[in-house]
């Protein structure tokens, strides 16, 4: 009876050790290029929409410009990055900037935050809170090295 207690014990915990690893690594990292950020392309994880942050947590996001009208190969655009101080582990609050009809240059690809807010003060760029159609306002997603 002993030895059959045992054996179901160890069928168990075997199963365990198996199907932990399945649920906790859910997605698989893509080191593609998907966001830029401090001037570097960036890959990513799993993205995981957030609640919306309370009056406790609100400085835990970081922002994520999505770029509606850009130019080819134009990325969303984050404000920091790994290695940034700044920068909160992949906790994102999303905005969408637009170009306008009118810009007095080409449309350059914009690879940091300091782009968006510098066009953004020439007036080349609108932006609003928010993404509508592209992620979700409030989202976790880790960036990764490109390899």
């Amino acid at each position: 009876m002993l030895r059959k207690i045992g054996l179901c014990l160890s069928v168990v915990v075997l199963s365990l050790l198996l199907a932990v690893p399945v649920f906790a690594l859910p997605g698989r990292p893509d080191f593609g290029p998907h966001i830029h950020a401090d001037g570097v392309d960036w890959g990513t994880k799993v993205t995981t929409p957030l609640p919306a942050p309370n009056g406790n947590n609100a400085h835990s996001f970081d922002k994520l410009y999505v770029v509606t009208n850009g130019a080819d190969g134009q990325l969303p655009v984050g404000d920091a990055a790994p290695g940034n101080p700044d920068y909160r582990g992949g906790r994102w609050k999303t905005w969408t900037a637009t170009w306008a009809d009118e810009v007095p240059h080409a449309i350059p690809v914009l690879m940091s935050e300091e782009d968006i807010l510098f066009h953004a003060g020439l007036g080349h760029l609108t932006i609003v809170k928010g993404s509508p159609g592209g992620p979700p306002p409030y989202f976790s997603c880790p960036l990764l090295p490109v390899k």
